[in-house]
């Protein structure tokens, strides 16, 4: 019986249940047992029961057989609560089960543990809700892991499963990654399919995993990606990128390396870390850098999130404003802030805002292949919040993280955060982001840095 969940990533545990070193069943309860001692408060709901027949009968001979993982709190399993996060919803059960789950459990083999926390409706950078209360950063417990997918941050970073679940519908995948040291891919839109039941709400979100490895971030694309009926917007199936990882030729890439994309403001101290980790990946992967490069961008983060909380406001026609105490300061004050102005002239200047963003960003892409910059304007903020004014955000709005991070689900094209080195003990991930379906070369690029420099796979301590 082992003591304490896999240690390494889930290649290397299908790698261990392969040669009989560990069961299916041996590691999933170790996961449990693990989960019950630790302080994180990454997950708000376990199923134990049907998570041991699924470990009983895994086949391991499959990509991820026999791997226990989270799924995050927003997404969808039928039988499961489907609470949005949010008070108002503690009590609703899914009636459907997302693509990415399903097919991660059926073609890849998985086992689903439970849920992990996230923040209320994925709606800022903090994973503290009145639901589940805060989720601890496993680096330092008086920090956030940010959100929205903090509780998958968390409990992959922790040590507590090997890969779970991810969103990103501003930086929900990229800025948790940042900050707990994880490897997070916000893929081209489309590329995996939500759903079946997903609104296609401001045309941004896209979905993944929170990984410790580059390798098992292009094993669960391989799993999960492809068309899906009930996403007209789905990509066509694509396959191999495990298999072609170190294979891309980037000598000669052009790249631009840029503090403060989108107008975001980076600490001077995590940009010198982000800096001479740019330099690093430039010199191995043969990049050229560029300068004097136009990178300026249209502002949407008003005008994002005025669209957003309307969604929100939707959903909470019956109980607002009756609810107001059972929901978040942010979420509460970004509905108070933002009453009755959606309407015709804010939806029409959003619009014409992503047309502008996105000429800007085709443009820029004309004159480089590849943009550099921050994961996160500074380190982990605290659990606690609130969300810092410079560095980590503002209240009801995309903040400094957003600015940062939002402009790849606007354009819809893929973006990277590898990790880079630690800051006062804490994380720094470095954002890659490329031109639209290369997703492999982002890949080869951190895999460049992981080989060359390799990161801690979980934080210091753990599991907790």
């Amino acid at each position: 019986m082992a003591d304490t969940p896999w240690l390494g990533d889930s290649a290397s545990l299908v790698e261990a249940f392969r040669r009989g070193e560990r069961s299916p069943l041996e590691e999933l309860r170790a996961t449990y047992d693990a989960i019950s001692r630790s302080k994180l408060n990454a997950f708000c709901f376990l199923d134990r029961e049907s998570a041991e027949r699924d470990a009983k009968n895994a086949d391991i001979s499959l990509p991820f057989g026999g791997v226990p993982f989270g799924v995050k709190e927003l997404d969808l399993v039928a039988g499961w609560p489907d609470t949005e996060a949010c008070m108002v919803f503690q009590d609703r059960i899914a009636t459907t089960t997302d693509t990415q789950v399903d097919r991660v459990c059926q073609i890849g083999g998985a086992v689903k543990v439970g849920l992990t926390n996230a923040s209320e409706f994925g709606g800022v950078n903090l994973t503290r809700t009145v639901l589940h209360g805060a989720t601890l950063n496993p680096w330092q417990h008086d920090r956030t892991p940010g959100g929205s997918s903090g509780g998958s941050a968390a409990a992959v970073a922790g040590g507590l499963v090997t890969i779970a679940t991810g969103g990103d519908g501003g930086g929900s995948i990229r800025i948790p990654a940042g900050f707990t040291g994880l490897v997070g891919l916000k893929a081209t839109y489309g590329r995996i399919p939500r759903g079946p039941g997903a609104s296609n709400g401001n045309l941004t979100s896209v979905i993944g995993c929170m990984a410790r490895s580059v390798r098992d971030t292009a094993r669960w694309f391989d799993v999960t990606n492809g068309h899906e009926a009930h996403d007209p917007l789905s990509l066509p199936r694509v396959s191999g990128w495990e298999n072609g990882l170190g294979t891309i030729t980037t000598q000669g890439m052009r790249v631009v390396v840029v503090p403060n994309f989108g107008g975001g403001v980076v600490s001077p101290a995590m940009w010198e870390v982000v800096e001479h980790a740019a330099e690093h990946l430039i010199s191995i992967a043969g990049l050229r850098r560029r300068n004097e490069i136009d990178l300026s961008l249209p502002r949407l983060g008003a005008a994002w999130s005025i669209t957003g909380t309307a969604a929100i406001a939707y959903q909470l026609r019956d109980h607002w404003p009756a609810c107001t105490d059972q929901l978040t300061p942010e979420i509460r004050f970004g509905l108070e802030r933002t009453a009755n102005l959606y309407g015709t002239e804010t939806r029409g200047k959003f619009e014409a805002r992503r047309v502008d963003l996105n000429h800007r960003m085709a443009q820029i892409f004309n004159e480089v292949d590849l943009i550099i910059t921050a994961s996160n304007p500074d380190v982990a903020f605290n659990a606690q919040g609130p969300l810092p004014d410079k560095f980590g955000g503002i209240v009801g709005g995309a903040g400094n993280n957003g600015v940062l991070t939002f402009p790849a689900n606007i354009y819809g094209n893929p973006g990277i955060s590898i990790p880079v080195g630690n800051l006062d003990g804490l994380p720094v991930g470095m954002q890659v982001m490329s031109r639209h379906f290369e997703e492999p070369l982002l890949l080869d690029l951190a895999l460049a840095v992981e080989r060359s420099q390799p990161w801690a796979l979980i934080a210091p301590n753990s599991p907790c």
